[in-house]
């Protein structure tokens, strides 16, 4: 018997995962040239799947990867846009770079309100956040530069004059107003692209090893030397950029905001939560299926008023008791297949091979 040995490798890559690689880099591909051939009217329900999407996974980093489960997270969505309308109005910016002052602005909050957060826990930590965001919202609706309770426009032409419109309207003979959508969806997809990228190159660092070691057990990520406040930090501060981004991107494209819109709990945290409980927490492929049911149960319910929101209730609460890893998480537990396979298989080390002998 001869002993052989081969080099120990870490892997995380599936042979279901690299097929999806390619998939995946085709649909971006497809999604870039959509505005070719597709109506105004499905570009501005792809803009809007795309920005949930990013909303869902930065929610889903926090709470499905870090365990902070915050229902507060509508302020850096009406912050990071009410920046965003400030550089515009006040400092006469852009909007694509205010976009990116936005999500700075947003992050910054995340650090004094993170100091106050983070000394509670649980269920206290998620009443702490949205308690947060009632604050900022009361806060901004004092702001009479910019409209106070009632809220305010971005100046007339200031979409159709955004970078990059003109250029994209001589390009594909369109109207400003319709370049206009185009240059948001695409943002709206590279922020998507970007954000589950940011996410899934994390989760395969030593700070996503860290992150997974806090969530499941932080007294015993300690012991081992992780320094669970710091980790929870960065996650908190990323998801508050990401947040910022999305919501001043978001307004840019409705160029009108006011506070109650802009700090929207339903539609910027409930909604998120919904697609991420649905979809499958603690996975980024999760949201992904989440949204896309989200959008199919919006236009069938969408006729019914407020049954529609009891209806989402009803899922929602069914999804937990009889599937709580979600729609993903259950298609998972049952083929095995990961399109984001973030857990790491030790491969290698010494094989044994037997040299028959020869028979007389």
């Amino acid at each position: 018997m001869d002993a052989m040995t081969t080099p120990w490798t870490v892997e995380t890559r599936t042979r279901a995962s690299s097929a999806f690689a390619i998939a995946a880099v085709l649909m971006v591909v497809l999604a870039i040239l959509a505005p070719l051939f597709m109506s105004r009217g499905l570009l501005q329900d792809l803009f809007f799947i795309l920005t949930m999407l990013t909303l869902a996974q930065s929610w889903n980093l926090l709470a499905g990867y870090a365990g902070l489960v915050s229902v507060g997270q509508q302020a850096f969505v009406g912050f990071g846009a009410y920046a965003m309308f400030a550089c515009v109005i006040l400092l006469g910016l852009d909007p694509l770079p205010s976009i990116l002052l936005a999500g700075t602005a947003a992050a910054l909050l995340a650090i004094p309100t993170g100091f106050f957060a983070f000394r509670l826990q649980g269920a206290y930590f998620a009443i702490g956040t949205w308690v947060i965001a009632e604050v900022v919202r009361l806060l901004l609706a004092q702001w009479k530069a910019l409209g106070g309770g009632t809220g305010t426009s971005l100046p007339s032409g200031t979409t159709r004059d955004m970078l990059g419109v003109g250029l994209v309207g001589e390009l594909f003979g369109m109207r400003a107003a319709q370049a206009a959508d185009v240059v948001c969806y695409w943002l709206a997809l590279l922020l998507a692209v970007a954000t589950i990228g940011f996410v899934y190159r994390l989760l395969r660092s030593r700070q996503g090893l860290a992150l997974a070691a806090v969530r499941d057990n932080q007294e015993a990520a300690r012991s081992v030397g992780v320094d669970a406040r710091r980790v929870k930090t960065y996650v908190y501060l990323a998801a508050a950029f990401i947040t910022g981004l999305t919501g001043a991107l978001i307004y840019v494209q409705k160029a009108r905001i006011s506070p109650d819109a802009a700090f929207s709990v339903i539609d910027w945290t409930a909604y998120v939560i919904f697609i991420v409980v649905i979809g499958g927490i603690g996975t980024i492929e999760g949201p992904i299926v989440g949204v896309i049911v989200f959008l199919l149960l919006q236009n069938m319910l969408a006729d019914y008023g407020s049954w529609y929101l009891l209806v989402l209730g009803l899922i929602g609460i069914a999804v937990m008791l009889f599937a709580p890893r979600g729609l993903w998480g259950q298609f998972t537990e049952r083929t095995g297949i990961q399109f984001f396979p973030v857990r790491r298989t030790l491969r290698g080390g010494p094989t044994s091979t037997t040299k028959g002998a020869p028979h007389g």
